[in-house]
């Protein structure tokens, strides 16, 4: 018994680790929801990107006379909104405000969080001090903070990003301390201090590599709710000014109009539907790609 376990430990040893690619088709081939969020979310980020070539009218452009128009009516592919302005011309353009958005929200998020993680898993003294700020910040309801800090700061895009970053760059605090609290203890770093190096070059050498993969997919669920934080805005009115084409922008004002014209909700809902799906079903198979468990079973 003993020596067919060896044996088979090490045929196993002798099998060659796959490469990124190579996992990833092989996950391609089983994770048909992740591949069909990726074409999804590669539609989106299309659109955003050729918005000025995809719209048929500017996305601010009033027209009293032709308001409320339903689909198709006059030119106006989507119709038009309660100022006249063309509907589908604002959802192709609030996709490119969605993206932006959500880009950097993730990034405050992530470069925060990442720095104050790295500390407080670090440094032990300052741990519970910055872990107490980040559950006092995580006991408030996301959307409940969000509304506070955009009270004190105003209405802007600029700070609809930052509001939305304080939110939930606490989540990624925590996830990396965690990751820091174990790493700390391992014998590479521990080698690393006994050498006398520099804990910026420890920090940024030794441990920042190791924890990146859970910080991707972390990322990426955080790119789809800062989309739909930005539309909740919005929708409240305290989002973006209302000349920018969003998404929430475009479904707070449907909302008043919602029995003339109740089309005017039905594309960018399904626009910010599609988007947030796709990013969703993107993060499942990046945390699959991720999975070193999934290395061994290949």
């Amino acid at each position: 018994m003993v020596v067919g376990q060896s044996q088979a430990l090490s045929r196993a040893s002798k099998r060659p680790e796959r490469s990124f690619f190579q996992r990833a088709r092989y996950l391609a081939a089983r994770h048909t929801s992740g591949v069909i969020g990726a074409v999804g979310l590669l539609i989106v980020v299309l659109v955003a990107l050729l918005a000025g070539v995809l719209a048929t009218h500017s996305p601010t452009e009033t027209d009293a006379v032709n308001r409320l128009l339903g689909v198709g009516a006059e030119g106006h592919l989507f119709g038009t909104d309660n100022l006249g302005r063309d509907v589908y011309s604002r959802t192709v353009y609030g996709t490119r405000v969605s993206l932006i958005v959500g880009v950097s929200v993730s990034l405050v998020a992530v470069v925060v969080g990442v720095a104050v993680g790295l500390i407080a898993g670090y440094y032990r003294r300052v741990d519970s001090a910055l872990m107490r700020l980040m559950d006092a910040l995580m006991a408030f309801p996301g959307i409940v903070l969000a509304i506070g800090i955009m009270a004190m700061l105003g209405q802007s895009l600029l700070n609809v990003i930052i509001a939305l970053g304080v939110v939930y760059m606490p989540r990624v605090a925590r996830l990396v301390r965690s990751v820091v609290l174990g790493l700390r203890e391992r014998q590479f770093v521990e080698a690393a201090q006994a050498t006398g190096l520099a804990d910026i070059h420890i920090l940024l050498r030794h441990i920042l590599p190791n924890i990146w993969s859970p910080v991707i997919v972390q990322a990426t669920f955080i790119f789809a709710e800062g989309v739909l934080g930005e539309a909740g805005l919005s929708f409240l009115g305290i989002g973006p000014p209302p000349t920018i084409p969003s998404w929430g922008n475009m479904l707070g004002e449907a909302r008043q109009f919602i029995r003339e014209a109740p089309l005017l909700m039905v594309f960018p809902g399904a626009a910010l539907t599609l988007m947030v799906l796709s990013l969703n079903l993107v993060g499942d198979g990046i945390r699959d790609l991720l999975d070193p468990r999934l290395r061994r079973r290949q």
